[in-house]
């Protein structure tokens, strides 16, 4: 131990020591106190019996002096008897308050833990931070490590702490980078695609379409189905890009959940003939109280709907999709059930991630972009809920939504 930490392990010392001293002797003084109001009260409250039991009337304190002494010799005289166990109360009394040593080491006992600390304390606010070879050999290291090869290697175990969590910081930031390069990427092929559709359309009615009907009816239905699907895309590229960045806010509304089931059900039945749709709310549930949320209605409408859209084109033509509600004390819900093609354990892990499709649903002719489901998540985490899904091949899947109440 140095010169200056053993000076300030004196002086911390000295410190608490005053400090324990300081409470001891208050709590000494307290007890004195106590002990000298408890035996004048005593005193008084004998004095006070003797009387009455001898049929006295008791002395006024404006009485003749010469009364009160007689009084009093009278008293003692028939206290004398009493006297040893005088005596021992105030032995004990004397011995309790010679307790203010051990009080004394005992509450510097107690104080010892904020010793160290406060030592711990002062030792690290007086010393250097770090050392400047070790801050040299930091930095190096990091310039050395970069976003693509998050690794920041100094050997010094002291610096090991801090390599951690620059390494972990690096890795966080790799994993940002590949995710925007994976968007970026995944959105210009989904782009790409109508686009080039559009462009052969466009060539054909500049080849043919001007003298043929057939061939000029067929591009302009075509370039309006495209140019529709692609408005679609970038517009779900944009409630995601505002999402990111903070700029989608909320409505906030009272909403009844199950209420908002039966109408998506009504408007899904009126859109879709090729499904039957089934809904497990009554006419009570719309009303209840239990599935009474706060939130976005437009949301959370969207949300419903991007679920089931994508039960409608993952399911054959005639099966059933059951859409219901639940709730409990903390939390209500809604759940859509389908018959369709049904996801593997793996690909169910990634239903919510961006422009992710299983080869199931790149088989599928009616695939969309792969945008629905994220958008659907990002809805339901903006609202504080939950989403969950459970799905087997061939047999179907089930999407489970909770918002808190």
């Amino acid at each position: 131990m140095s010169s200056e930490t053993r000076g300030i392990a004196r002086d911390s010392g000295k410190r608490f020591s005053s400090i324990a001293r300081s409470i001891g002797w208050s709590y000494w003084w307290r007890r004195l106190l106590n002990w000298i109001f408890l035996d004048a009260f005593t005193l008084l409250a004998c004095y006070i019996c003797w009387h009455v039991a001898r049929g006295l009337p008791i002395p006024a304190p404006t009485s003749a002096t010469a009364e009160l002494s007689s009084n009093f010799a009278a008293f003692f005289s028939f206290a004398k008897p009493f006297l040893p166990v005088a005596i021992f109360i105030a032995l004990w009394e004397i011995i309790d308050l010679l307790g203010i040593f051990g009080d004394i080491r005992r509450v510097r006992r107690k104080l010892q833990p904020l010793n160290e600390l406060a030592l711990v304390a002062e030792s690290l606010g007086s010393a250097p931070l770090m050392d400047s070879d070790k801050i040299e050999t930091l930095e190096q290291a990091i310039s050395r490590a970069s976003v693509d090869s998050p690794n920041i290697t100094t050997g010094d175990q002291d610096l090991r702490s801090i390599e951690v969590a620059l390494n972990g910081l690096l890795r966080q930031m790799q994993e940002a980078k590949l995710q925007q390069m994976r968007f970026v990427s995944d959105a210009s092929h989904e782009l790409r695609t109508p686009i080039a559709v559009i462009q052969g359309y466009v060539n054909m009615l500049d080849r043919w379409g001007k003298t043929d009907e057939t061939v000029l009816d067929e591009s302009i239905e075509a370039l309006k189905l495209e140019s529709d699907h692609m408005q679609e895309l970038v517009e779900q590229l944009l409630f995601l890009a505002r999402g990111d960045s903070g700029r989608n806010t909320l409505q906030r509304t009272a909403i009844n959940l199950a209420e908002v089931v039966r109408e998506v059900w009504e408007e899904s039945c009126m859109i879709d003939a090729t499904h039957s749709y089934r809904c497990a709310v009554s006419d009570a549930d719309t009303v209840d109280m239990r599935f009474s949320i706060t939130g976005d209605l437009a949301l959370i409408k969207q949300s419903l709907r991007i679920i089931v859209q994508n039960a409608e084109k993952y399911s054959p033509d005639g099966t059933i999709i059951v859409l219901s509600a639940t709730a409990d004390a903390t939390r209500a819900g809604y759940t859509v059930q389908d018959e369709g093609i049904g996801m593997s354990k793996e690909d169910a892990a990634h239903a919510f991630e961006r422009f992710y499709r299983s080869d199931g649903a790149r088989n599928e002719t009616n695939a969309g972009s792969g945008l629905g489901l994220s958008i659907a998540k990002w809805i339901v985490d903006a609202h504080g809920g939950t989403i969950d899904v459970l799905s087997r091949e061939g047999i179907g899947t089930r999407f489970t939504v909770f918002f808190p109440h």
